[in-house]
């Protein structure tokens, strides 16, 4: 006799996959823009001390990208794949404010008057 029912094992593979996602996020397109980008922190970042805890002892570094490589070539391999020219067109981009972030939820400030108030004071005149 075969098996009865199917194996239900598909919510724990979509947890785990869930969880793997959210340790391996990066820095915001945001934060590599305002912090990363500038000349001496990135100088900084692109001649870190060694340390035995990060990837190829934190010496192949992509600022970009925000990541770290085993070796020089997988560095070089990695500025010339599409992952990192997509990533270098999106940071020319400018980012986003607080402002205009809320001018497109509607919460800016009104520069013109609301025409319903101007039909009540001329209806009220005559």
């Amino acid at each position: 006799m075969g098996r009865l029912r199917r194996s239900r094992v598909h919510n724990a593979r979509r947890d785990v996959h869930r969880a793997a996602r959210t340790r391996v996020r990066t820095r915001d397109l945001d934060q590599i823009q305002m912090l990363d980008l500038d000349p001496k922190r990135r100088a900084e970042l692109e001649a870190q001390p060694l340390d035995f805890e990060k990837p190829g002892l934190a010496q192949h570094y992509c600022v970009e990208c925000a990541k770290y490589y085993e070796t020089d070539a997988a560095l070089n391999s990695h500025w010339r794949s599409k992952v990192h020219k997509r990533r270098c067109k999106q940071l020319k981009e400018p980012a986003y404010t607080i402002e205009e972030s809320e001018r497109a939820a509607g919460l800016g400030r009104e520069t013109r008057k609301p025409a319903v108030m101007e039909d009540v004071v001329v209806a009220v005149a005559t």
